[in-house]
């Protein structure tokens, strides 16, 4: 029988999950040819062994582990690329999606809609399994904000369960920006024209094991993502993060000086205070956000710190030699400053990539 659906699991930490995700699968899609795609990155809880186990005994398991990368909309990507099969399906790995509505699903794309998408805020369906009001006012934040850019009209452009034919992924693939973790709108946004969507109700379910990936850094990252399909990829979304954080440090310079200042330090020692801590703030949100996929830690964030304040230091000088050098020959003061600070943080983002957050 030929393979007809694949369906792509991006997973973290999610080895629990594993067999009851392939058993749910097996009763789900009787009858329809299927195959269950892990794409695990690198979980310390041993998610890739326990998929490959698997599938020494059930050839419809297959698993790719990623080494040094990581993010779930690229995960979904390398996952469906890898796939021969004539339609996509993603669910997440962490079983609060329903599989049982994937033949309701793929009933719908091959009856004409381009994209069928499992929606938790369609009329039948249900989204208790957010289990905390904390989570719903997140979701439900990225749904205004998705909804407020996007040419599709989708009731949960947050959701991670959808399927597509794989054709249709194939041509929009090279569109993707593959980052965070919402690549479902990154799907709708890169397609040329409005796709046809078909929303399938479905109730999330609590969380049987694993811990939730959904915070406030995921809904920013969600909102770079919305940033960038606006500018149209001119500016890459990893730097306008990292020049958000450099206005923040900027602020944090500014209040650390004035305290200090207040405290009766001296002009000189209390920028100097201010300049620390500043860089120390934006290493930390950096790690946190702007390179999430490649976060330090332990020894690694110590000795990235170090060079962040480094590369950081450098770019300061660079940033005060070519505003002197510019207001000597202009005496335009806002211009020069202005120029100054755009060469630093130029300097400051493409040698922090390179050197402290490099891809391993």
């Amino acid at each position: 029988m030929a393979l007809t659906l694949t369906v792509v699991v991006p997973c973290y930490n999610e080895r629990a999950n594993v067999a009851p995700m392939v058993a749910a699968l097996d009763r789900a899609l009787a009858g329809i040819a299927w195959e269950a795609m892990f794409v695990d990155d690198d979980s310390p809880d041993g998610t890739a062994a326990e998929a490959k186990r698997l599938a020494r005994e059930d050839a419809r398991v297959r698993c790719i582990r990623r080494v040094g990368r990581r993010g779930l909309s690229s995960a979904v990507i390398e996952g469906a690329l890898a796939s021969a099969a004539d339609y996509i399906a993603v669910i997440d790995g962490d079983m609060q999606h329903d599989e049982t509505r994937l033949p309701a699903m793929l009933a719908a794309v091959r009856a004409g809609a381009d994209l069928a998408v499992g929606s938790r805020h369609a009329p039948g369906g249900d989204a208790a399994g957010l289990a905390s009001p904390w989570r719903e006012r997140l979701s439900r934040a990225g749904i205004r904000l998705a909804q407020a850019v996007t040419r599709t009209r989708v009731s949960d452009p947050m959701s991670g369960f959808f399927l597509l034919p794989r054709s249709l992924f194939d041509q929009l693939a090279g569109r993707l920006t593959g980052q965070g973790f919402k690549i479902l709108l990154d799907l709708m946004l890169a397609a040329p024209r409005p796709l046809r969507v078909a929303e399938i109700p479905y109730r999330f379910r609590p969380r049987a094991a694993g811990e939730s990936k959904l915070d406030v850094l995921v809904l920013a990252q969600f909102a770079g993502l919305l940033l960038d399909k606006t500018l149209r990829g001119a500016v890459p979304p990893r730097f306008i993060a990292f020049a958000l954080v450099g206005i923040l440090g900027v602020l944090v310079n500014l209040a650390v000086a004035q305290v200090a200042l207040a405290a009766g330090a001296g002009f000189g020692p209390a920028q100097t205070l201010g300049t620390i801590i500043a860089m120390v703030a934006n290493f930390l949100l950096n790690n946190q956000l702007t390179y999430r996929t490649q976060r330090l830690k332990g020894a690694s964030a110590w000795r990235g710190l170090a060079l962040f304040m480094l590369v950081c230091g450098l770019g300061g000088i660079a940033n005060i030699g070519i505003a002197q050098a510019l207001y000597a020959e202009n005496g335009l003061s806002l211009f020069s400053g202005a120029a100054g600070a755009a060469v630093g943080v130029v300097w400051n983002y493409a040698v922090s990539s390179t050197l402290v957050w490099r891809a391993r």
